[in-house]
């Protein structure tokens, strides 16, 4: 099962590389993310953070708090480190019957549930990371290729296909 999740989640990764990445994308992207968010009715915040630290994009619902930046926190370090989404950390994880803890990595500053997608520029490569929280696992990864999809106006298979 994991081998075509994994291929489905490279796919996803490969298709959606970025030109360029600026402010106004981010602005785009995040608008994209929050209108998705009010019509859902999801509690949820979305941050557009830069490799140097630098935050381009942040937004929470009405009922956000502490804890959901510090999931932005722990799913945005594990793209850094990994150089892939944080829901194909996690299948690459369950595919191998491995644990973070095999990657030497802390469950505390680290976490592989969906909902981090990495930035990357043509030619440069991971400049930053697109993080939504407070959904469910599967869905703030899905919530962010819906958006992708129509930045790019492009489409991609999906995760809630194989799950």
């Amino acid at each position: 099962m994991y081998s075509k999740v994994l291929s489905i989640l490279q796919n996803q990764e490969d298709e959606f590389i970025f030109k360029h990445f600026t402010s106004e994308d981010a602005w785009e992207i995040g608008n994209l993310l929050v209108n998705e968010f009010k019509e859902h009715a999801y509690s949820a915040a979305v941050s557009i953070k830069l490799n140097n630290g630098y935050t381009v994009f942040h937004y929470g619902t009405d009922g956000t708090g502490l804890d959901h930046q510090n999931w932005i926190a722990r799913k945005e370090n594990t793209v850094k480190v990994k150089a892939m989404s944080s829901m194909r950390a996690y299948a690459t994880l369950k595919a191998n019957n491995i644990t973070l803890a095999d990657w030497f990595l802390d469950p505390m500053e680290y976490s592989t549930c969906g909902g981090a997608f990495p930035i990357k520029v043509d030619g440069v490569g991971i400049i930053g990371t697109i993080i939504v929280s407070g959904i469910a696992v599967i869905t703030d990864h899905e919530i962010i290729i819906d958006c992708l999809e129509k930045y790019f106006n492009k489409k991609v298979d999906h995760l809630t296909e194989e799950f």
